[in-house]
């Protein structure tokens, strides 16, 4: 592969190539950034010159939306505030940036051109994605999901090597096996090595192609697997599931002692009408009445689990906190749960009977309390006030 990519920036919308909205956060962009570059990444469509496009409109879209400041350049100017600064050349770009982003978002794994190995040098294959949506209530149980996704797989009909039944892989002819090339500038003063061009960085050269996967040693598979979510676990968290991610591309398994990748299973927890979540606490706001505050009361409350019983003593004020311990989350690490917070909410009542209205009267003139009764309006009182009146 040549040492840079030819690229032009992109006229479309960084948002828009991330598929994510201007307001996104760091991390929903690193996570639209991993998706692009797995779904788009040239060892997964050999020859496919449109994703190999799309996978250099993703790199610029993120080499600019994962800088703050760039970002914030890009927000308020658009392209036309990118130009000429620095590290936005992207005809310039060496291959090896775009692989440093891809590598920096999968944590070292970049099949086929990673830099990075396992301990001993073993090469790893990537890692994949999945999410999944759970419910609150889930979250208490736990519960199991059938999740269904697509990964490249090594190829059975040429066990990988990509040469057609009945023939082998020929030596390269451009690199000698090597699968690098040397290059040479600026007059014999510095000497670069690079992925052989004619190989791909493989030393050998397929002059019969396997029929399935066309030379590439993969095939693309559907896999369907029944996986176990952990009780109290968070939004956006992920459930790893060893080895089901994709093998190492064959330049960086030629011997076969590479392992897979792994699948991660990113889990989203659906927002509840009752109930909102901190930690792994439970908040919930319960209307309470005038008396019940004033005189105390016991309040039934609901929960995941059913419903249980709060005492609120008497003289309980607005936005009083009231801890049920035990009636929140599990703790993801530990034999804990969390407590349900309740939230008190005086609630005023819009109309009253005339034997209330009476009562709260009574209630004001024992209080000394002065209320409305003349019929006059607040807004009329007040122009009273101003006026002197």
């Amino acid at each position: 592969m040549p040492s840079a990519f030819s690229l032009m920036p992109t006229t479309r919308d960084y948002y828009e190539v991330l598929g994510v909205p201007n307001n996104a956060s760091d991390d929903d962009i690193k996570r639209a950034y991993r998706r692009q570059a797995m779904k788009y990444h040239p060892d997964r469509n050999p020859g496919d010159s449109q994703a190999e496009a799309k996978f250099k409109e993703s790199a610029e879209a993120y080499e600019v939306l994962s800088n703050r400041e760039r970002r914030s350049t890009y927000d308020k100017y658009g392209h036309a505030g990118l130009r000429g600064t620095p590290g936005h050349d992207f005809n310039s770009m060496n291959v090896e940036d775009i692989f440093s982003m891809f590598e920096d978002i999968f944590g070292g794994t970049l099949g086929g051109r990673s830099r990075r190995r396992q301990r001993g040098g073993v090469p790893r294959g990537y890692d994949l994605e999945t999410e999944v949506e759970v419910t609150l209530g889930e979250v208490l149980t736990g519960a199991t999901r059938d999740v269904q996704f697509k990964r490249l797989d090594v190829c059975q009909t040429c066990g990988g090597d990509g040469a057609k039944p009945g023939t082998k892989p020929l030596k390269c002819a451009t690199c000698g096996g090597l699968g690098q090339v040397e290059q040479i500038g600026f007059g014999g003063m510095f000497r670069m090595r690079t992925s052989c061009p004619s190989c791909r960085g493989r030393g050998e050269v397929i002059a019969a192609k396997c029929p399935d996967c066309r030379g590439s040693g993969r095939v693309s598979i559907k896999r369907n697997l029944r996986i176990k979510i952990p009780p109290g676990i968070h939004d956006r968290q992920a459930v790893r599931v060893a080895g089901e991610g994709e093998p190492p591309s064959p330049e960086l398994n030629q011997r076969g002692e590479g392992i897979r990748g792994d699948l991660h299973v990113v889990v989203r927890v659906a927002a509840h009408k009752t109930f909102e979540r901190e930690g792994d606490d439970l908040l919930i706001a319960i209307p309470v009445t005038f008396t019940q505050a004033a005189l105390g009361a016991e309040i039934e409350l609901p929960t995941l689990q059913g419903t249980t019983t709060l005492k609120i003593p008497p003289g309980t004020q607005h936005g009083a906190l009231f801890r049920v311990d035990g009636e929140g989350l599990p703790n993801l690490r530990g034999p804990n749960c969390g407590d349900l917070v309740v939230i008190v909410q005086l609630i005023v009542p819009r109309k009253l009977s005339e034997s209330q209205k009476k009562l709260l009267q009574e209630y004001a003139h024992v209080e000394s309390i002065e209320v409305s009764g003349d019929g006059q309006s607040l807004w009329d009182k007040i122009k009273d006030a101003v006026t002197g009146t």
